[in-house]
């Protein structure tokens, strides 16, 4: 009897782990919308208004932080646990039965729920036979690699040194780090400077609830050193004059999509704070339970819960640096997400002499795009350890943040650029710009000569001759030039594409916007000069 009643107990609990799910809450409206944006510091700090208005982005409702009252709800709603939210996706990742959550349907906010597991969305594909759920393994392997001086390659590959020697070492710029954990940060030598200094400005454990972020596991540390870490004669990280939040939304213990609700989290804190690039060397494809996992079909850039909160950083002002994934040698070859993003700068990885990683995920995205964007050294990496220890460790995990350090030095050279423009130049640089590739996409770019690209830029806004009005604008733009001055008009959205090629003149100098989704658009007009800026359709 007692043997049957154990067997009892155990069917039992397993059946009840079997109903829990999770899932998106989303929400209608956000009814104090109104209230934020009239006092916008009660959303977001000075330093990140300051950034929008360095690019001329306007505050609009996804900055205005979820409807407090709706949480509350939620929170009380039976069976229903709050694991995280998003302000940009006004939404709310919960756990619980499948018949509670559903229930959340009936209160007169929720617009719909979605579920993790696809099978239990309206026309869902389902998954495919489940598996058990087994302990992922995240570790990464290691070598102990002393030779002096090892992150010269990584750097010079980029020309970095260039701009270093410069003095453009990130000074002015902040990268939020979006990882696993930060063990030794605070304790070992390669990061005392940025102690020291004040360079880590702060940070949150996800997982946790915590602000413990020196904690749970080495490989944010390993990413940080890229960056941020000095070991004189021995390690130099690519931005070591910028300053860093640092955000655990990484669980190495299992693999579940409340991680892609904690990235999103840390991206909108990070915004908040006002940093200037995001580097996160994680990716999500497959799930502990199958259910949840995603396709290679997933991989649109805009569709997953991850690739949103990129594309959402990105039009805040946010340069997003990404790691491709390290699946290139396996049967499922392409990237994960949040490397599909159509916002995100997504980082493959080569060796010391340049040469495709057999390691790093390929392109494109499902839907065409070129993915990987660019290629910076993964094989080998020279990082640091927990213990401050100098070695080589080998992913996109790492070519991904020597990118982003690069990034920040980059932009400290040319403050005044926007995000997308960021982009652009570095992307202009690289090596196989003309000739792109699935495993290295646009190649490996030259910072220096995006650096001299950066500086030819003329700026319009100290010409008096050409004016762009209104902007932003809802139907029309109009262009006042010069007397008898004519060009040719070049539009292009955010992915670079040429949506319009227009002859302007001083009596057709106006164009028609209203069938333009809203959102930001590049212009070029060519005439005896080079004009460039952006329009905001709104």
């Amino acid at each position: 009897m007692k043997k049957l009643y154990f067997l009892l107990i155990i069917v039992v609990a397993n059946f009840g782990y079997a109903q829990i799910e999770d899932a998106w809450v989303y929400f209608n409206d956000k009814p104090s919308s109104a209230t934020f944006l009239s006092n916008p510091l009660t959303m977001l700090t000075q330093r990140s208004l300051d950034r929008r208005t360095a690019q001329n982005i306007s505050l609009d409702i996804t900055d205005v932080p979820v409807e407090q009252t709706y949480i509350a709800q939620i929170s009380a709603a039976t069976g229903v646990t709050v694991m995280a939210k998003s302000k940009w996706l006004n939404a709310l990742h919960i756990r619980g039965t499948q018949t509670d959550i559903q229930a959340l349907t009936a209160l007169s906010f929720v617009n719909n729920v979605k579920f993790a597991n696809h099978s239990l969305n309206p026309g869902g594909k389902f998954s495919q036979t489940p598996k058990a759920i087994k302990p992922v393994n995240k570790q990464y392997d290691v070598q102990v690699n002393y030779n002096y001086g090892g992150s010269q390659n990584q750097i010079e590959m980029l020309n970095g040194h260039l701009l270093h020697q410069q003095n453009f070492t990130g000074q002015g710029k902040i990268i939020a780090v979006l990882d696993s954990g930060f063990t030794g940060v605070n304790t070992v030598a390669p990061f005392q400077n940025l102690i020291t200094n004040n360079q880590i400005l702060g940070g949150y454990n996800f997982p946790d609830a915590n602000t413990n972020y020196f904690f749970r596991h080495n490989h944010g540390t390993n990413v940080l050193s890229t960056m941020g870490g000095f070991a004189d004669g021995q390690l130099v990280g690519t931005a070591p004059s910028a300053q860093y939040y640092l955000f655990i939304t990484e669980d190495v213990n299992s693999e579940n999509p409340v991680e892609e609700s904690y990235w999103v989290e840390a991206a909108e804190l990070a915004d908040y704070y006002g940093v200037d690039v995001i580097n996160s060397s994680l990716g999500y494809f497959a799930y502990d339970n199958t259910a949840y996992s995603h396709q290679y079909d997933d991989m649109i850039g805009n569709k997953t819960f991850a690739s949103r909160g990129v594309n959402m950083a990105f039009n805040k002002g946010i340069v997003v640096v990404i790691s491709a994934g390290n699946s290139g040698a396996t049967s499922d070859p392409h990237i994960a997400t949040p490397a599909d993003a159509i916002g995100a700068l997504t980082i493959g990885a080569v060796n010391s002499l340049e040469a495709y990683a057999s390691f790093s995920s390929i392109g494109p995205s499902f839907d065409g795009r070129i993915k990987p964007d660019v290629c910076a050294k993964g094989l080998q990496t020279t990082v640091s350890s927990t213990t401050g220890t100098i070695t080589t460790s080998s992913g996109t995990s790492f070519s991904s943040p020597v990118m982003a350090g690069m990034v920040a030095t980059f932009w400290s050279a040319v403050p005044n650029l926007t995000a997308q423009q960021v982009v652009n130049f570095i992307k202009q640089s690289a090596d196989n710009y003309n000739a792109p590739t699935t495993q290295k996409g646009y190649g490996i770019p030259d910072f220096q000569l995006a650096l001299t690209n950066a500086l030819n830029l003329e700026e319009v806004s100290s010409n008096k001759s050409f004016v762009v009005y209104p902007n932003p604008a809802e139907n029309q733009i109009t262009f006042q030039l010069e007397n008898k001055q004519k060009g040719i008009l070049y539009l292009y959205d955010v992915l670079g594409q040429n949506i319009l090629t227009k002859e302007i003149s001083e009596n057709n100098n106006a164009i028609d916007i209203q069938n333009l989704s809203n959102g930001v658009y590049y212009y070029n007009f060519e005439s005896n000069k080079v004009f460039k800026g952006k329009i905001i359709k709104k």
